[in-house]
């Protein structure tokens, strides 16, 4: 059974990508970092349905932390998919925006995909065998007002994609990032309303979680084998 870790996993794109992966037969850890006891419950529930899972929590954003957390994990053995999609939203106009709302923006974004997937390459490429997702966004591509942090993070993470699926193609191991448009979560709830959707994405209508964890579970699986270094959007035909 493959191991796999979902950052920001207890909410939103992130539990749809913990279940896709259960369903796909992989054993899942749960992250969180606030949000422990949610991801604890959220296991348990993919547990009861006949999957495989725990909760882990840790904060990407801090690197001793994660390290430690990690090499616990490592334990058991190699973790062979990570899905990177934790991430935070601390927007202001540039010429307001606190230092603090940058660094913190690009901490847990990019900082923190170091963090997590760098203690686990070498047991990675020890079995010749891995998937590593990065979950992006489709301001990295076209840009965002207000969101110049986070649109400088996950572009970032795009740089990192395609220069780390250099360095590991020979060993087996793909390297992708996902770019999601809206997509209906909690945290798109009170943000983009009906008329905005439609003004702004062609298909009329926000993704869907789970859509997001198709394209990721493909990319994770071994059909996937000949895809790495990519950027994949998947934002109804916005850009």
């Amino acid at each position: 059974m493959k191991r796999a870790l979902v950052t920001g996993g207890s909410g939103g794109i992130g539990a749809a990508v913990c279940r896709r992966l259960a369903a796909d037969g992989c054993h899942v850890y749960v992250h969180a970092n606030s949000r422990f006891a949610q991801a604890e419950k959220f296991a348990a529930e993919i547990a009861a349905s006949g999957g495989s899972a725990a909760a882990v929590a840790f904060d990407v954003a801090d690197r001793e932390a994660t390290g430690a957390a990690l090499r616990e994990l490592l334990e058991a053995g190699p973790i062979q998919i990570v899905v990177n999609n934790a991430g935070i939203h601390d927007d202001a106009m540039m010429p307001g925006m606190r230092p603090e709302q940058w660094s913190r923006v690009i901490d847990v974004s990019l900082n923190g995909f170091f963090n997590v997937t760098q203690p686990l390459l070498m047991p990675m490429i020890g079995t010749r065998w891995g998937r590593i997702v990065n979950v992006s966004s489709v301001a990295a591509l076209a840009g965002n007002r207000g969101q110049t942090n986070y649109a400088a993070a996950k572009a970032g993470l795009h740089g990192a994609t395609k220069a780390l699926a250099l360095e590991l193609a020979s060993r087996g191991i793909t390297v992708n990032a996902v770019a999601p448009g809206i997509i209906a979560s909690a945290m798109t709830e009170g943000v983009f309303s009906r008329d905005l959707i439609e003004k702004f994405v062609p298909m009329k209508r926000a993704g869907t979680p789970e859509e997001v964890a198709d394209l990721i579970g493909f990319l994770a699986s071994d059909r996937a084998a000949y895809i790495s270094g990519q950027i994949v959007s998947i934002n109804g035909a916005m850009i």
